[in-house]
């Protein structure tokens, strides 16, 4: 059982934490003994922790440049893994930056002017903040690549080279990645010297308290099944995940004209925006989400009641990030796939790599098109198979003459 300091141990308290997960009592001791590490655990087993408390132990003093320097792939996680350590670190005064793009540079350069001691930063925004003569980053002696292996998935290597060659003196270096792929081998040997290794569950990709049914559906009739769904009891935070960006906006149109409010989160959609929206998302005023992959793994909400994967995932890796978004923080979860008629054996093949024991989810849904689930009722609406009645048989001989 490892012992914390009494203000991180009742900052743990005070968010809910009843005793540490599995990938933190693992990693903890080593990165406390300034090992490098090479940690390999899934989403939502609490890696920010695993990293940020033995980072805040060391807060130590008055604030100058970042000692800790902590990259990530999103603004999402970003300002997510930044919260974090602000709450764990507030009883000693830890002073924490948000380094990412998309927004203005005077409130990052004004919190860098009076000093902090961990960033937490995107590779593009941080490298833009050492060229414009902001951020200094000779006093950094731990660094973190959270979630390296979304890093490399997003093209940051040539970043994340650049970054370390910026680095001088002894330094510890952490990696953290929910799937071990050759190229994340490749940099961990790279960048760190004898590291421990670390693995949490790496066969059981998904956690246990999420409840995982696959429901069989027409394409055409998605809209119409994803509106039953919204509308059951109990359903009150849903993240809705899509493969575009157009599917994701198209969406949210086709449940607005169904009475269900949603909103789009994806590339396009401006950081200020995305803020606003996430707020909104977090305290229940957008009841749905609708996604790309971009929110797989940036999206930190405790209490996601339910996760659809309205398109189908590319693969069970893809598949594990997108529920991972539900069941968190000790809550119970559901996680619904749609499955159309020519995706079964697509299907198949994430469920046995994930390892999943779905459910088969019946719908109370008759075979309908959106346009005729927007109707309202004893409203006729002409399915895509829909035809005029045939005439009768006088009326046919009429017309052959």
């Amino acid at each position: 059982m490892i012992a914390l300091a009494p203000d991180l141990d009742r900052a743990t308290r005070g968010l809910g934490w009843t005793s540490l997960t599995a990938v933190q009592e693992l990693a903890i001791p080593h990165l406390r003994a300034g090992r490098d590490l090479f940690a390999q655990a899934q989403t939502g087993t609490g890696k920010t922790g695993a990293f940020a408390l033995p980072i805040l132990e060391r807060v130590d003093g008055r604030a100058t440049a970042p000692f800790a320097l902590v990259i990530v792939p999103t603004r999402e996680l970003c300002s997510q893994v930044a919260a974090d350590f602000e709450a764990l670190g507030r009883g000693r005064s830890a002073r924490v930056a948000a380094l990412y793009g998309g927004v203005g540079y005077r409130d990052q350069e004004s919190a860098l002017r009076r000093g902090i001691h961990v960033a937490v930063a995107t590779p593009g925004r941080l490298i833009d903040l050492v060229a414009r003569r902001s951020l200094d980053l000779s006093k950094v002696r731990v660094l973190i690549l959270d979630e390296a292996d979304r890093l490399l998935d997003l093209g940051f290597a040539p970043d994340i080279a650049r970054i370390v060659g910026l680095l001088s003196g002894p330094r510890q270096t952490a990696l953290f990645s929910a799937t071990l792929t050759a190229d994340v081998r490749a940099i961990a040997k790279r960048y760190t010297r004898d590291p421990a290794m670390v693995a949490v569950d790496p066969e059981r990709p998904t956690v246990e308290a999420i409840d995982q049914a696959w429901i069989e559906v027409r394409e055409v009739d998605k809209v119409a099944a994803l509106h039953e769904l919204l509308g059951r009891s109990g359903v009150e935070r849903t993240l809705v995940f899509r493969r575009t960006k157009h599917g994701a906006d198209k969406l949210v149109k086709a449940l607005d004209r169904l009475g269900r409010p949603a909103r789009a989160l994806h590339g396009n959609v401006g950081q200020r925006e995305r803020e606003r929206v996430l707020e909104g998302f977090r305290r229940g005023r957008i009841p749905t989400l609708v996604a790309t992959n971009l929110a797989a793994r940036g999206l930190h909400v405790d209490d996601i009641g339910h996760v659809v994967n309205f398109d189908l995932p590319e693969n069970a890796d893809t598949y594990v990030h997108r529920v991972g978004r539900t069941g968190r923080a000790g809550r119970r979860g559901i996680a619904y796939t749609f499955v159309n008629e020519m995706q079964r054996k697509d299907f198949e093949d994430i469920r046995r790599l994930a390892k999943v024991p779905f459910r088969r989810e019946p719908l109370a849904l008759r075979s309908r098109t959106p346009a005729q689930a927007a109707a309202p009722r004893g409203t006729e609406v002409a399915g895509p198979r829909a035809s005029r009645p045939r005439p009768s048989s006088a009326r046919r001989m009429r017309g052959r003459r």
